[in-house]
């Protein structure tokens, strides 16, 4: 692995766990706007501590060493949930700058899984 993929891997992993992070408290914490916000793209509101608590389990999994078929797992489950989020704005007529925050998550998970470093992939048995 190069220099220049180790701190693109670095850089986009830091700022996505940072924003799964910030994001996953508010959904635990039930913020009031948070709550207004998953209503209104049709959600119930006992959602939010479940992503909540899936964010924040991710976000361990993801730094903490070794446990490569975990880190799979929450970059899926990343990758899950701002896909959702994302497609929910559209569908629900969002304007574009209201997109962009699940936008954002969902292309530094893409970004941070691609330039993992080897010992955080699954190697296949064939």
């Amino acid at each position: 692995m190069t220099k220049r993929h180790k701190i693109i891997y670095w850089v986009s992993t830091s700022w996505l766990a940072l924003g799964m992070l910030s994001t996953g408290v508010v959904q635990l914490l039930k913020v009031e706007e948070e709550v207004a916000d998953i209503t209104r793209l049709g959600y119930p509101h006992y959602f939010l501590p479940i992503l909540g608590s899936w964010k924040l389990l991710g976000v361990v999994a993801l730094l903490i060493p070794k446990f490569a078929l975990l880190k799979e797992w929450a970059y899926a489950g990343f990758f899950f949930a701002m896909s959702g989020a994302t497609f929910s704005r559209i569908a629900s007529g969002d304007p574009v700058n209201e997109l962009f925050p699940s936008l954002l998550l969902l292309i530094l998970t893409v970004i941070s899984w691609y330039f993992r470093p080897a010992d955080r992939k699954v190697i296949s048995v064939t």
